[in-house]
């Protein structure tokens, strides 16, 4: 039971990274000003649906990082 939550953990740490790494910025700064034209012109509306995705599933991997912590903390003290 404890590898396997070990495993399901280090699975999910790995899984959030990614999910983090790969929503965009709030285009903040100089940069934004730069591609803000940019997004205008090309669209900005069609990426909302995958960063919303990636909010979603960032949240729920967030979730099961805590429930699998909590759990395998209880089982290495009980």
């Amino acid at each position: 039971m404890y590898g396997t939550l070990v495993t399901l953990l280090v699975i999910d740490a790995l899984f959030m990274i990614v999910l983090v790494l790969l929503q965009s910025g709030k285009s903040a700064g100089l940069s934004g000003a730069i591609s803000g034209g940019a997004e205008q012109l090309f669209g900005k509306q069609k990426a909302r649906g995958v960063d919303a995705f990636l909010h979603r599933a960032t949240i729920i991997t967030g979730v099961l990082f805590f429930i699998f912590t909590f759990a395998l903390g209880y089982l290495v003290q009980g």
